[in-house]
């Protein structure tokens, strides 16, 4: 039997055979159940907590399961957790969340003095879609945290760092809640463990020195809005000596008066008379690089129609080629017109008044309509 003469399964209620994963999931629902943030002053709840705290600890963790299992103890009696099992993980991804519990329970862990790698900034580039297209050399103005050049990052003019006298040189300090005993990072040396003896006056001990660094990026041809380069080693600087993080550059193309856009395909619209829908024309139209098409449009050219120009759309960016360019047609009808112009449209439109009367092809199609053919 165990130290408090319980059965880790009976208190969770699971089987024996239940997997670590059912074991976890009813943890969970008692400690949701029975935690003393939801129960103020009920002792009964308390224990049930605690209990199921301990049943967790054992049967949480494979090895001290199957000792438990084999042996119906764990050898240390007392429900204690070894640190390195991963149960301290465990507990913070169950109730971090929900009872504002700290990085690990107990106290104890000295929090980690290596090297911390600098935050990545981000930068917001702005382009037309002609830069789009050909492609930019941008220079940044970037605002950001450099390693001192007095103290080389060391935060120390001579090089010594103190005991932090917060915690004790342990790098997190310890508070109640509830009946744990919950540990944080100390907010002195975040962690550290130490504190600068002699600070530099530069950077006043912090070991980096705010700054705005010149930088000049080439963006390629092709990119769309959303788009991100990442440019390595120009983010903020590291703490203790560590790496620099990374610059992401995130574009944005503004939109186009004539030109829309479509992945690597762009559109746009022309006008054409009705006399050219009608006979078919060649057209000239302008690409977004000021280059002249010929394009050819048939006889009988319906509204909206589009026609492609390959090879003029958008560069594609990491591959070889470019999309197309597809232009619609729109067809103007004219709001104004000499007498000339008239009579010829009237003289069209009786032409075509006379098509359907007298069995010309508008009047057959009119017939296998009416007889559903």
């Amino acid at each position: 039997m165990n130290a408090s003469g319980r059965d880790y399964y009976e208190t969770l209620g699971v089987s024996r055979e239940a997997s670590q994963e059912e074991i976890k999931a009813a943890y969970r629902k008692a400690a949701l159940k029975y935690h003393p943030d939801r129960n103020p002053g009920n002792k009964e709840a308390e224990e049930k907590f605690k209990a199921a705290s301990e049943a967790y600890s054992v049967l949480g963790d494979r090895e001290r399961r199957a000792q438990y299992d084999r042996f119906g103890t764990t050898g240390d009696m007392n429900g204690n957790i070894p640190w390195d099992s991963g149960l301290f993980d465990d507990f913070a991804d169950l109730l971090g969340g929900l009872f504002g519990f700290g990085d690990f329970f107990g106290g104890g862990r000295r929090a980690s003095r290596r090297p911390q790698r600098g935050a990545d900034l981000r930068y917001d580039v702005h382009l037309s879609l002609e830069e789009a297209l050909t492609g930019k050399e941008e220079t940044l103005s970037i605002p950001k945290d450099e390693p001192c050049p007095d103290c080389r990052g060391t935060g120390s003019r001579n090089g010594q760092n103190l005991t932090c006298p917060a915690c004790g040189g342990r790098g997190n300090v310890a508070f109640r809640q509830g009946f744990f005993t919950v540990s944080r990072t100390c907010p002195q040396c975040r962690g550290a463990g130490e504190i600068v003896g002699d600070p530099c006056r530069t950077c006043n001990g912090s070991g980096r020195t705010h700054t705005t660094t010149t930088l000049k990026v080439k963006i390629p041809a092709g990119v769309d809005t959303d788009s991100r380069l990442r440019i390595a080693g120009e983010g903020e600087a590291g703490e203790r000596g560590g790496p620099p993080g990374d610059l992401y550059l995130f574009i944005n193309v503004g939109e186009h008066e004539f030109f829309s856009r479509s992945g690597d395909h762009l559109h746009c619209t022309v006008p054409i008379t009705v006399p050219q829908a009608v006979l078919g024309t060649e057209i000239v139209v302008n690409t977004l690089e000021g280059k002249e098409e010929h394009l050819k449009v048939p006889a009988g050219t319906e509204h909206g129609q589009e026609f492609k120009i390959g090879g003029r759309g958008m560069p594609r960016v990491g591959r070889s080629g470019r999309g197309d360019l597809y232009v619609a047609v729109r067809i103007a009808t004219p709001k104004k017109l000499s007498k000339e112009e008239k009579e010829l449209y009237q003289r069209l439109h009786d032409m075509e008044k006379d098509s359907v009367e007298n069995g010309g092809f508008f009047k057959k199609v009119l017939q296998k309509l009416a007889e559903g053919k």
